[in-house]
């Protein structure tokens, strides 16, 4: 019988239009837009300036504070200026325009096709080095990967688990990429294994990805420790807490983090680049990228360098078709609807989703019915309708007692609402005004 999480969950179309497209890689842009702030955390503090030149791979940006992360050019040129640019969400953010001149790398990275399995390294210099390439979590949280290695006093890790689901409505880039670096990703986790030091990794797949769950886990056979787990097909078992349930049958306690039962998550996506960080001593200034859409006439999952502005993935792909009404970044459940095209690429940046109109237009909402069915749907066992009516009302003192804090921000409940509640939307300013009541707290 195949594993998955038991509280809530939903089953949305998976549309996964793109799954057999091959990446390929995207032409590099004459200008990139790399923001500061690409991470979980405090920005990087830019350690060039207007007028410098940069190579490829090299360092532009410095993460200073304990949760940050550095960030490398991605290309070769001239910093043609530090400015405030839109970001995804329309936030105007601290970002390094470079004009592109060539693409001239870094001598000390390996660009060779060579697949390099043996590492030296001890536990503090692959943290060190994964801190150093500015590595973090690539399945859309983007939290430091080097601070999840740093294992708090009075916790023990007890088990890796690289999170291959992918649940997430027409996203591929992660399916792609174990069908075609497949080994590199199992050096990668290795390379965590050791991070961590633990002798096991689970390797989490949904079953609606046969193909990849065959080819890792005859993979697996080679590397110690390593098991790939087929799961059955749920939303949203990506989640880290329902995929450790799943995976181990371990609950995370409320308000605490993975290490309380001994588990860390890494997606594939991130072990693929701690390979390329240890192994090729490459920086994180490229990531697969999905673009598609219904109306898309190329769904392609592209190969992009960091900075590279939404418009040039469109292009590649055919065009913005005529009938579009959202252009979303990520997916339909979790993503966020993108306020421009020339928005660029960055870390976190694992889809762009076109919609067509007639699927991107939200009903009007009505009166709360007191179905239930958004607590049901609550992969947390949290009560999302009166959350809301609390939220509205500005009680956030109970909204916080309600575990408001808990939320996951899946959509499940908004999705499966009958009466169209923008549910989502009303938690996710209870999430806001709570968390800074909880950080005024903690400065008393």
């Amino acid at each position: 019988m195949l594993k998955t999480f038991r509280m809530g969950g939903i089953h949305p179309p998976e549309n996964k239009i793109s799954e057999k497209q091959e990446i390929e890689v995207l032409a590099i842009p004459p200008k990139v837009f790399i923001p500061l702030s690409q991470h979980l955390g405090a920005p990087a503090k830019a350690v060039v300036a207007k007028g410098d030149t940069v190579k490829t791979g090299q360092l532009i940006a410095k993460g200073e504070a304990f949760i940050s992360a550095n960030i490398h050019s991605s290309v070769s040129g001239k910093v043609a200026r530090i400015d405030e640019i839109a970001d995804t969400g329309g936030y105007k953010r601290p970002t390094v325009v470079i004009d592109v001149e060539g693409d001239e790398w870094l001598e000390s990275i390996d660009r060779s096709e060579a697949i390099v399995r043996d590492f030296s390294l001890s536990q503090k210099e692959i943290i060190a080095k994964i801190s150093e390439m500015g590595i973090v979590g690539l399945g859309g949280a983007t939290f430091p990967s080097h601070v999840k290695l740093m294992v708090p006093d009075g916790k023990k890790a007890e088990v890796l688990i690289i999170n291959g689901v992918e649940c997430e409505p027409y996203l591929t880039s992660d399916h792609r990429l174990m069908m075609e670096k497949g080994e590199q990703i199992m050096i990668g986790a290795k390379i965590l294994m050791k991070g961590l030091g633990v002798n096991r990794a689970f390797i989490g797949i949904e079953n609606n990805k046969p193909d990849a769950i065959e080819y890792l886990s005859g993979l697996a056979g080679k590397y110690e420790g390593i098991e790939v787990q087929a799961l059955r097909v749920k939303y949203p078992q990506g989640a880290e807490k329902q995929l450790i349930k799943a995976m181990t049958g371990r609950e995370v306690p409320s308000g605490k983090l993975p290490i309380e039962v001994g588990a860390v998550v890494n997606n594939a996506g991130t072990a693929f680049a701690v390979y390329e960080a240890v192994q090729k001593n490459k920086p994180l200034f490229e990531r697969v990228v999905t673009l598609t859409g219904k109306s898309v006439k190329k769904p392609s999952n592209f190969l992009v360098r960091i900075g590279t502005p939404v418009s040039a993935l469109i292009e590649a792909s055919g065009g913005l078709p005529g009938d579009t009404g959202k252009i979303i970044g990520g997916g339909p459940m979790m993503g966020k609807a993108m306020t421009g095209l020339e928005v660029p690429v960055i870390k976190g940046t694992s889809g762009i989703l076109i919609m067509p109109q007639a699927e991107s237009l939200r009903e009007e909402p009505m009166n709360c019915i007191r179905c239930a069915k958004c607590i049901t749907a609550c992969p947390m066992g949290l009560e999302p309708w009166l959350i809301e009516k609390l939220v509205l009302v500005e009680d956030f003192e109970r909204a916080e007692k309600e575990r408001v804090m808990d939320c996951i921000e899946c959509g499940s409940c908004h999705y499966t609402c009958p009466a169209g509640r923008p549910l989502l939307d009303y938690i996710r300013v209870g999430k806001s005004r709570v968390g800074l009541m909880i950080r005024n707290r903690a400065k008393k």
